[in-house]
């Protein structure tokens, strides 16, 4: 009995330090990829955005704001890519897939075209992120009480707590 000790003890162990133990998957549901695929397209209209006004706001501060989001946004995207990817799953679900979950919270084309054509960038650049960061942010909810993936759950409490520091921060600016 003892030597079948010492090689499960072996075989767990080395299974471990492999990475390959049994029933040690990281978990993944159908709200979690929901989330992720929703997430990526609601972040590239999110660098869009921001990409007009770190190029062209006239306050410092919102140009300044606008650049840091176009980044970590894409910094975001290509995390959600691996997940994806890492899961076997579609990079982009097939259209009208998620509107029985109340769809995704969208800018629309042409709200982007009416912020490229705006004579007063600043101010309508952070109405449309106000908007859109609340979105991401009723978006998180769902997968931090619905998810199975500790990794994204956790993404998404830290998007929550992120967005709305944004808000907070970008309606001040519109305050000004």
């Amino acid at each position: 009995m003892r030597g079948g000790h010492v090689l499960a003890v072996v075989a767990l162990v080395w299974s471990a330090a492999c990475g390959q133990a049994g029933g040690t998957e990281v978990p993944v549901n159908a709200d979690d990829v929901m989330f992720v695929q929703m997430m990526v397209q609601h972040h590239r209209q999110g660098i869009e955005m921001a990409g007009i006004g770190a190029s062209r706001a006239e306050d410092l501060e919102v140009r300044t704001l606008a650049s840091a989001i176009a980044s970590t946004e894409q910094d975001e995207v290509e995390m959600m890519l691996r997940w994806l990817r890492a899961w076997d799953q579609p990079l982009t679900a097939p259209t009208g897939a998620h509107d029985h979950h109340g769809g995704m919270p969208e800018t629309d084309v042409k709200r982007i075209q009416e912020l490229r054509a705006s004579d007063d960038l600043d101010y309508d650049l952070l109405s449309l992120l106000i908007d859109h960061q609340d979105g991401a942010v009723r978006m998180a909810a769902d997968v931090v009480t619905r998810g199975a993936n500790p990794e994204v759950q956790r993404w998404a409490a830290q998007v929550q707590t992120s967005r709305r520091a944004q808000i907070a921060m970008m309606t001040d600016l519109v305050r000004r």
